[in-house]
């Protein structure tokens, strides 16, 4: 275990409940290159969990293993306490659902079509789409405000509702835990505010995990539960948010100096990038 293990939720000397995702020593190669190399971590259900750390660190890397996209990884992933390897894929659709980056993705499909294809899960090769697929998919739309969208082609969408779609597809599978890579990324800061409080709403009130890339620190911080940082295919360290927030750590993890301020509204601190004279 590196020292970014972390113990599950004990009370009385016995686990309450398997975390949602634990990682023992996850190791990847592409090409005869190291991109992760033991990775150790857990995640608990119902947390939010971001994760930061410069270009290259392998943040995407990770949750594509996470969520199977890449297999052929070294070391240990159980998804509530089971090994990722003995899930189906469609088994695995119910346990998570992956949104990638927001960027060039315009499909040609109606925004109800798509998030409509979230079910498939739920779904076998000769069955019809059911009344209740339909309910599930139209209160998806509601909860992520795309109600007036749904006969609207995605390639007419702007990139903030786009990436709400797609949210609301991954929603549609019934996941228990999101895995997101940059949900703000490409987004202006009226998109970015509704992505992110999307989020903080599945999360506080449907208890959904949800684990999150950021490059935003403060954002980062803001939401989360704990922060976990990376840096060359490593994890450096796990934390709450409010240790996350100190000068040298983010200086050793992103090579560059930061200034460290409380919040001039809301309660915690906020990491500034220092000038370079």
């Amino acid at each position: 275990h590196c020292a970014c293990g972390v113990s599950g939720a004990i009370q009385g000397g016995c686990r309450v409940s398997d975390p949602a995702i634990q990682v023992d020593g996850l190791g990847l190669r592409i090409s005869g290159k190291t991109i992760l190399e033991k990775v150790s971590f857990q995640v608990e259900k119902g947390e939010f969990f971001s994760i930061i750390g410069p270009n290259g660190a392998g943040k995407t890397t990770l949750i594509k293993c996470l969520g199977r996209i890449h297999q052929n990884w070294t070391g240990n992933v159980r998804i509530n306490g089971r090994d990722l390897h003995g899930f189906s894929q469609r088994e695995l659709a119910r346990y998570i659902s992956y949104v990638p980056q927001a960027e060039g993705r315009n499909l040609p499909f109606s925004v109800f079509e798509f998030v409509l294809m979230g079910r498939y899960p739920h779904l076998s090769p000769f069955s019809t789409i059911s009344s209740e697929d339909r309910e599930v998919v139209n209160s998806m739309l509601e909860l992520a405000g795309l109600t007036e969208f749904k006969d609207r082609r995605l390639d007419t969408l702007s990139g903030g509702e786009r990436q709400m779609v797609f949210i609301a597809a991954a929603l549609a599978q019934g996941a228990e835990t999101l895995l997101l890579d940059e949900p703000t990324s490409f987004l202006d800061y009226g998109h970015q505010a509704q992505v992110s409080e999307l989020l903080r709403r599945l999360n506080e009130e449907s208890r959904i995990t949800i684990i999150s890339i950021s490059h935003d620190i403060n954002a980062a911080c803001a939401q989360s539960n704990r922060v976990m940082a990376m840096k060359d295919g490593t994890c450096k360290f796990v934390e709450t948010s409010e240790n996350t927030m100190h000068s040298e750590r983010l200086k050793e993890l992103y090579d560059t100096s930061f200034v460290i301020a409380d919040h001039p509204v809301k309660k915690g601190r906020i990491a500034l990038m220092e000038e370079q004279s």
